[in-house]
Formats: C-alpha cells, structure tokens, sequence
C-alpha cells in the first residue's frame, strides 16, 4: 500500500463527494501511511491532474483519472453491459511506431499504453498488432470505441501508430478456434471461487473485529473483488461459463453492504456515507499521469 494509490481509491469510493484532507490522513494512518507522505502524495497527484481542490482544501478525483474511475465504479452493473453473443468479433490493429532508428524503444512504449487499456476491456492478441474481443459488450464497437479512448487509446486518424478499431465476421474455422482460447477461463474460475469464499469468510468476520481492523480488511478484501471483476473479460457462455462471474458479483454485493458499515463514519456526518462502498480498490487497476492504465504493474500499487 502506497500514500498514492491509497488516496486515488479512497477518492474513488467518495464520487462526487469532496474528502478533506484530514479524513485522508486518518484513513492512511489505518495502513502505516505517514501524515507527511500522505501530503506528499496528494501534492503529485494534483500536480498530474488526478485529483483537484475546492475552495474548502477538500479533495476528489480529477479529470485524468476519470476514464479509469468509470471502468472501476461500474463493477455493480457488468452483468447489464453484455448482451448474446453473435459469433462476431471485434478487432483493434495497430501498426508500427517510430522511425527504423527509434522504433523498438518507440513501440515498446506504445505497446504498453495500447495494451493497457485493451486488457482492460478484455481483448487479447491474436497475432502482433492484432488484439480481439467477442463483440457481445452492449453497444457494440461504438461502445468499446468510446471506452477505450476514455482509457487513454488514441484511436484518431492521427495517433502514431494508427490504431484502428474495426469488427470481424465469418472467422476462418480454425483462427476462430485460436480466438476462443485466448483467456485462461479456469483460471479465471479458480480465482472467482478462491476469492469468493475469502469473501465469505470475511463477511462472518467482520462484525467481531475491532473497527479499525474491520476497517482494513473490508478495503483490502473488498477491493480484490471490485478488481477481480473489473478486469473480467466479460465473455460470452460458450466461452466461458458466467455463473461463476455471477456468483462472485453476488457475494461484492453483500460484502460491500457490510464494508460500507465499517467505513459509515469515515467522512463524518456532513456528507451521505451510506453511498460509501467497502473501498474501490481495483488491485493492479490504477490511472497514471497519461490517463492510461496499469493493470499488471503492481510495483507502485501492491495489493
């Protein structure tokens, strides 16, 4: 746990609602987080545009962080995001950046902040330059479209390289089988199931546990199931089954009912703390100063 990433996901649980800076320091305090470091970290984070100040010295999340914040706060809903699968896909190639001189380094930065938010919105790589997705998401391309490019993708006729996004039908047989096993789906199942009876666990913990302690273990628990969820690929049935997604959505949805009544007073008494969640902390999930996303690096942000 870091000053920075604690407070953009303190930050994140409080919407539109600004938090003083005192209320910050006090959370911090919970995990070891140091008065001063805490500053620190808010000073770099309005440096870079990731939070802002009202007139009152209070705090919210800033308009980079945005994009990002959207994709986490919507891990109540996933369910209504998707819609029956067709069979089509949807496909974003990029091609290669930089001069001959410049182009590894060149494209190695590009890659990783393409990669970024594709993998956020569930695409893996085909083939070099080739990333997919089933096109089951409601809304369709124009949807992930307008999702990537909150996430930092630039998908103009002018970004370098020129990343395009475009749908895909009639699969050849035999790259359509390849496509389908793109995602580890057990593995996505093992960790649903692991995570699912922390979280059940936990719950019939929590009320037995000194509030500041139950207040620790409902961010940290709580936000490895928002995470886990967020960065789902949300596939469709016949790749992957949804009842375990489902049942981990269920087993969020109660956990935060109980994390919000260990965090009630948080804020204190002049803003709507019943709106607070048990803490969006999206593990590995984090906005960085280009408005992208980081959703392996944990080195800044360990969980």
């Amino acid at each position: 746990m870091t000053a920075k990433s604690l407070t953009l996901d303190l930050l994140s649980t409080c919407g539109k609602v600004a938090a003083p800076v005192r209320a910050l320091i006090d959370a911090a305090a919970l995990f070891g987080i140091a008065d001063n470091a805490l500053r620190v970290a808010l000073a770099r984070l309005h440096a870079e545009g990731l939070v802002v100040r009202d007139e009152r010295g209070r705090y919210r999340l800033g308009p980079t962080a945005l994009g990002v914040n959207q994709q986490i706060v919507g891990w109540r809903s996933i369910d209504q995001r998707v819609r029956p699968w067709s069979g089509d896909w949807i496909g974003v190639h990029s091609g290669p950046a930089g001069t001959p001189g410049k182009r590894s380094r060149d494209r190695l930065r590009a890659d990783l902040q393409r990669a970024r938010p594709l993998r956020l919105l569930g695409f893996r790589t085909l083939s070099p330059g080739l990333d997919i997705r089933p096109d089951n998401l409601e809304g369709g391309s124009a949807f992930v479209a307008e999702r990537l490019a909150n996430l930092g993708l630039d998908l103009s006729v002018a970004a370098e390289p020129l990343t395009t996004l475009f749908g895909m039908t009639s699969l050849d047989s035999e790259i359509d089988s390849v496509a389908r096993k793109l995602w580890d789906t057990e593995q996505l199942r093992r960790d649903s199931l692991a995570l699912i009876a922390r979280l059940e666990a936990s719950a019939k913990r929590l009320p037995t546990l000194p509030r500041e302690v139950a207040m620790r273990e409902s961010f940290e628990l709580g936000g490895e199931g928002i995470r886990q969820l967020v960065v789902d690929p949300l596939l469709p049935e016949s790749i992957a089954p949804t009842s375990v997604r489902r049942a981990l959505s269920d087993a969020m949805h109660r956990y935060d009912r109980l994390g919000r009544r260990c965090w009630a007073n948080w804020l204190g008494s002049d803003t709507e703390t019943q709106q607070l969640p048990a803490g969006v902390r999206a593990a590995g999930v984090r906005a960085t100063g280009t408005g992208g996303l980081d959703p392996t690096d944990r080195a800044d942000a360990p969980r």
